[in-house]
């Protein structure tokens, strides 16, 4: 495995997101995303997974708590979200990220569902980003990051 850390998106990454005022740990009904547990599962074992989210409404007990609800909890090691670091997805957000790691970008990759706060950001601080576009066709490729369509291609892509 090329990478010591994989950063997931939280929102439309790995649970789906049903706009809410409330934290999603208290919402009637959750939801992973397709193929979720199935990619933590194989990646957890090889690197560390970390949550890394702007969600500000919930904290990081209850993103774990919420994780907990559709079973994605047992292998992320670690939650960055606004509440524990003050910040927003930016390319600050990222090196505060690295900087606790203790990890360099080139031990690091970020997925994630919004191509301008998951991967362009990252790219800003040198993390090779994957842009997770399961709604549409359109692919976005440079030597900084990729496209997938599914979770379930993750695996593969970075075990090559």
């Amino acid at each position: 495995m090329k990478y010591k850390y994989i950063l997931f998106d939280w929102g439309d990454t790995l649970m789906k997101d049903f706009p809410s005022d409330k934290p999603m740990v208290e919402w009637p009904h959750v939801e992973a995303v397709a193929g979720a547990r199935e990619v933590l599962n194989r990646l957890g074992p090889q690197s560390t997974l970390v949550i890394a989210t702007s969600a500000a409404v919930s904290d990081e007990a209850q993103i774990r708590a919420a994780l907990a609800r559709v079973g994605l909890e047992t292998h992320i090691q670690k939650i960055y979200c606004f509440k524990n670091t003050g910040l927003k997805k930016s390319p600050d957000f990222y090196q505060h990220i690295l900087n606790d790691l203790n990890a360099t970008p080139e031990q690091t990759v970020m997925i994630g569902d919004s191509f301008e706060n998951d991967v362009l950001a990252a790219n800003q601080v040198g993390i090779f980003a994957i842009w997770f576009n399961p709604r549409a066709d359109e692919k976005r490729e440079s030597r900084q990051h990729t496209t997938i369509y599914s979770l379930t291609d993750l695996p593969a892509l970075l075990e090559n």
